[in-house]
């Protein structure tokens, strides 16, 4: 199969690939396909490019020893997956869709987790957060967000999270709640390292008091982690503003 009917038949579904076309050195216009599934190589990499398709999340451009070159990902949009179904979980739902997310809505209260408390959920999933993630299988496209204010939730949805590759985990609280849970972690053999992935308190300082401005806190933070960015103020900061998608 040539690298055209690929890229057509990766148009069609949702198999996550990475194309390295090289835009400017000695070997200019050659293309590679990363097809990450199926651990498949399409074309030549004389630039040794295909180890860097596993960490890619998003289009750009790669700076490479004499060599510019441009990686395109394909596959499903990101996931959020929400903890407690509160009214920040909808709010939250409903903003990462409207910038193309699939949003999951997990919570063991089978009273909360209904499609009328949440209708921005794509899926819902009326389980303890342990049992949910083993059918959610969060991956390295996925963000994770604790908004039940529960130990008894809390502490299991987060050692599951923790145990995925999930490139964001959240979770809403105080300071003062933050530090305690972290104990709690701790005492079931979450290790610091670990301990380093958690966004606790959740969000960017915005100011946030209702569930739309600590919805948008929270997704401007998972939206500036996915994009190596630090999430501050754009006349701060250095390099380019936009990023080739």
């Amino acid at each position: 199969m040539t690298l055209t009917d690929r890229l057509l038949e990766l148009a069609r579904g949702e198999e996550r690939a990475v194309l390295f076309t090289v835009l400017e050195g000695e070997h200019s216009g050659a293309k590679l396909l990363v097809l990450l599934e199926r651990d498949e190589l399409v074309g030549d990499d004389p630039l040794g490019l295909a180890p860097l398709a596993p960490g890619l999340r998003r289009n750009g451009q790669l700076d490479r020893p004499g060599a510019a070159v441009f990686a395109e990902v394909f596959g499903p949009p990101p996931r959020l997956v929400v903890v407690g179904a509160v009214d920040t979980a909808e709010a939250l739902c409903a903003a990462a869709k409207a910038v193309g997310w699939r949003t999951i809505c997990v919570d063991a209260r089978a009273k909360y987790a209904t499609a009328e408390r949440m209708p921005s959920a794509d899926e819902l999933y009326a389980e303890w957060p342990q049992d949910a993630f083993v059918h959610i299988a969060p991956d390295r496209n996925t963000a994770v967000v604790v908004l039940t204010h529960d130990e008894k939730f809390d502490i299991p949805a987060l050692v599951a999270a923790f145990g995925t590759e999930a490139f964001y985990i959240g979770a809403l609280g105080s300071r003062r709640a933050q530090s305690k849970r972290r104990e709690r972690l701790i005492e079931e053999g979450i290790t610091a390292e670990q301990l380093e992935r958690l966004r606790g308190p959740v969000g960017l300082d915005i100011g946030a008091e209702t569930p739309a401005e600590t919805a948008v806190s929270i997704l401007g933070e998972a939206l500036a982690l996915r994009a190596g960015r630090l999430g501050g103020p754009l006349r701060e900061a250095a390099g380019r503003i936009h990023v080739e998608r």
